[in-house]
């Protein structure tokens, strides 16, 4: 079973590798089916587009250096005077239009040097050569900014995994001082208590030591002053032990908080090693695509 998991798994990094590798621009001499009909001329591909863009490009392009604008109709193209100065010193009438088949566009092209006189072998190779020059590299020019725009939006995927990162490596951080400070907040806690704990049990003292006097004393004003100062003496006994009652209460709410910043630690630190696991993957995923564009490029 094991075998045949890592077969599939190798089968599909395979496949995967392979829909994301560059694939080859093809220009081809070809009949262009337009409505008025079949006219000879150039088919290229381009292997990954935006369609829009490639259709706002290729107009632009149509209309470089010249006063004439492209009209368009049921998705055919057409511009009259255009200028190719490589193809023919005189303005030409250029006939296009994309064919959309999702995984591949392409685009046929008739140049039209003269009435009736089209860019074909048999008028004249070097014409050929030329168009197809000129429409290879408008179809580079897609491709490679179809893959500038992936490669831009994988560094963003990355960019906002590794914030997550820094995100996650923040808030660990800031666990770690707060179990710092609890634990600071806990040694003077323990501080305190001490401190009055020691002065109840001195006050408790002085207390027995005060009844037992009393109870040898004649009624008057001095036995009162007396009763009065054990009374008082007795209330902020009472306070201390409130004090000291409330403050280990709250030490026992601070150990609960390091118990669960504790818990909160250990799946901090998955989440973070998941997430560089998956940084790790995008990494690559930039790197192939930063490599694609660069083979492209060399095209």
């Amino acid at each position: 079973m094991k075998t045949i998991k890592t077969y599939v798994f190798v089968a599909l990094t395979v496949i995967t590798a392979a829909l994301n590798a560059q694939k080859p621009i093809s220009v081809t001499e070809d009949s262009i089916a337009f409505k008025s009909g079949k006219y000879p001329g150039v088919l290229v591909t381009i292997p990954e587009f935006n369609f829009e863009n490639a259709q706002k490009h290729w107009i632009k392009d149509l209309q470089d250096g010249t006063k004439s604008k492209v009209i368009t109709e049921d998705g055919e193209m057409t511009i009259f005077g255009a200028n190719l100065k490589k193809v023919s010193p005189n303005p030409v009438n250029i006939y296009s239009k994309f064919i959309n088949r999702d995984t591949i566009l392409l685009l046929g092209v008739t140049v039209e040097l003269g009435k009736d006189k089209y860019v074909e072998r048999s008028n004249g190779e070097n014409e050929v050569t030329e168009v197809k020059i000129y429409l290879r590299q408008f179809a580079k020019d897609e491709y490679v900014d179809f893959i500038k725009d992936e490669l831009n939006a994988k560094n963003k995927d990355l960019k906002d995994l590794q914030n997550e990162l820094e995100s996650l490596q923040n808030k660990n951080l800031k666990i770690h001082k707060s179990i710092e400070s609890n634990k600071t907040d806990i040694s003077q806690a323990e501080l305190n208590i001490t401190t009055m704990s020691n002065e109840a049990d001195k006050l408790t003292k002085d207390i027995i030591e005060q009844k037992n006097s009393i109870s040898a004393m004649e009624s008057g004003v001095s036995k009162d002053q007396k009763e009065g100062y054990i009374k008082d003496t007795e209330k902020l006994k009472n306070k201390l032990v409130k004090d000291i009652e409330s403050s280990r209460n709250k030490i026992n709410k601070m150990n609960a908080e390091i118990d669960q910043f504790e818990d909160d630690i250990v799946k901090n630190e998955s989440d973070q090693q998941i997430m560089k696991d998956k940084i790790a993957k995008q990494e690559v995923v930039v790197q192939e695509c930063s490599d694609k564009l660069a083979k492209v490029e060399a095209y």
